[in-house]
């Protein structure tokens, strides 16, 4: 992964609780990693270890915090709200367990309607189809989503991540509410978009059979980050 650009970085990140008995928690203590452009990095931890904390710090959701993260060569801590507000909605995608689909609107109005929210109002057709047949759902396209799967759901939220060709994406949970088999599906299609796409993907996980699909593992309670050379070529 040396060949490949820095993307993000985080420097000596660290972040903490007051308890209402006065006492601190420390749930992020020190953290430093740099993440190359084209990996699949998986987040690991119990229940409470600090999983979504640290993704919020990555994704940009959260500013307090001491430490630096440098996303693209932009120091996020030192950016106005209104800045970052900008490059959540123009650099960076979210998928969440939850999927947070519209629920009145098809897999393609899903979509489009993403795609209207960063003022891309005309010739969205195409590239609609695009992201469906990526995601492999182009034949969900007019499915309301109680209409699909728990898979699929999260299929078409994937797909509304990407379709504003952002340069990385966070996925908070992503397999949580899926059987494994479900869930492999899921992880595979993320390596497929970093290899074809050359997106960056950070999502969190519980699932031990997930973890040989990253690229990147940050295993919170070991307190250990395993970079994979080769794995980008899976």
């Amino acid at each position: 992964m040396a060949d490949r650009d820095i993307l993000l970085k985080l420097d000596n990140v660290s972040k903490s609780f007051m308890l209402r008995s006065g006492e601190k928690l420390n749930v992020i203590e020190n953290m430093s990693f740099e993440l190359a452009t084209g990996s699949l990095v998986i987040i690991k931890g119990r229940s409470g270890s600090g999983k979504t904390t640290l993704l919020n710090i990555m994704g940009a959701l959260d500013s307090e915090y001491e430490g630096k993260v440098i996303f693209d060569d932009k120091d996020m801590s030192s950016l106005s709200e209104a800045q970052r507000e900008k490059i959540r909605r123009n650099e960076i995608g979210y998928v969440f367990q939850s999927v947070a689909l519209l629920p009145m609107m098809t897999a393609y109005e899903n979509i489009d309607f993403a795609m209207r929210t960063l003022g891309k109002c005309k010739d969205n057709e195409e590239k609609i189809k695009e992201t469906l047949s990526l995601v492999g759902l182009s034949d969900r396209a007019s499915h309301f989503p109680f209409q699909l799967s728990g898979g699929e759901q999260q299929r078409i939220a994937i797909a509304r991540a990407i379709v504003k060709e952002p340069k990385i994406i966070f996925a908070d949970e992503p397999t949580g509410a899926l059987d494994t088999t479900t869930a492999l599906v899921v992880v595979k299609l993320f390596r497929e978009l970093v290899k074809h796409l050359g997106l960056t993907i950070v999502m969190t996980t519980h699932d031990e059979g997930l973890m040989d699909m990253a690229d990147v593992l940050i295993n919170l309670e070991e307190k250990r980050i395993i970079v994979k050379e080769d794995s980008n070529d899976n």
